[in-house]
């Protein structure tokens, strides 16, 4: 075969793959979720997440973020500040087990329709460690992960730290046509959260807010069982999504 038809079917092929991959189209409908009672849309609840996950509808929910509190981070790095400075606003927040982060993760995939995606925001620590026995007996699979560099210096024993992680799990069947509907976010985000702005762990805005365009329609529901700063609220009115998500302190 000559070289020049050689490539043209190669372009043609990749071409091919592309098209069977990728859409700017989403075809991906999630059923009219009936609130339950005490829950209302775009508003800072204060409840117990596991329970606000208890209460809805099994396959109703198009996307969620979860920003677990890692116990496994104050036991097992030990910075040496817990308690002194910034490290007393990291150290107040009621931190998780691994099991408690289970459960969350658990619940996230009963309530996520099929295809739908959580945006797991993940340490360094765990990230190196292995997460994965945190959603064994759902129905999710890692299909990426971006890096939020924060554009500051913050805390480390050995390197300091610039940037946190955020890996994007799909409830099975995995699938990006129809579903996925922007595709020239980067993987690594450079956003600055200003400090002093109501909570040691906000982030974010535009980061979430994309992402929430890129797997969901207009109107569709997106939660934070563990919502901290709410910043998930601030992204969804930014998008005309609709939020529900609550926080042990509201």
């Amino acid at each position: 075969m000559a070289k020049a038809a050689y490539k043209s079917k190669i372009d043609a092929n990749a071409n091919e793959v592309l098209a069977n991959v990728f859409s700017n189209d989403r075809n991906l409908t999630a059923p009219k979720l009936d609130v339950p009672n005490g829950m209302n849309y775009n508003v800072r609840l204060k409840m117990d997440g596991l329970d606000f996950l208890s209460r809805l509808t099994s396959d109703s929910i198009t996307v969620a973020f979860f920003d677990p509190q890692y116990r496994g981070v104050l036991d097992k790095l030990g910075y040496g500040n817990e308690g002194v400075d910034r490290g007393k606003e990291r150290c107040s927040l009621e931190q998780m087990s691994e099991i408690t982060i289970k459960e969350f993760i658990s619940g996230i995939s009963n309530c996520l329709i099929p295809s739908g995606h959580l945006f797991l925001w993940m340490d360094k620590f765990h990230l190196c460690t292995g997460f994965s026995n945190w959603f064994d007996g759902t129905q999710f699979d890692v299909v990426d992960m971006l890096t939020w560099h924060k554009g500051r210096i913050g805390m480390g024993y050995r390197t300091r730290r610039t940037s946190e992680y955020l890996v994007v799990l799909q409830k099975q069947p995995r699938r990006a046509k129809g579903v996925w509907q922007i595709h020239n976010i980067p993987d690594v985000w450079h956003e600055k959260v200003k400090r002093g702005s109501g909570h040691t762990h906000k982030k974010p805005v535009m980061l979430q807010g994309e992402l929430i365009s890129a797997v969901s329609n207009a109107g569709d529901v997106v939660i934070d069982p563990a919502a901290g700063s709410f910043s998930v609220l601030d992204a969804c009115q930014n998008r005309g999504r609709n939020f529900l998500g609550c926080d042990l302190n509201g």
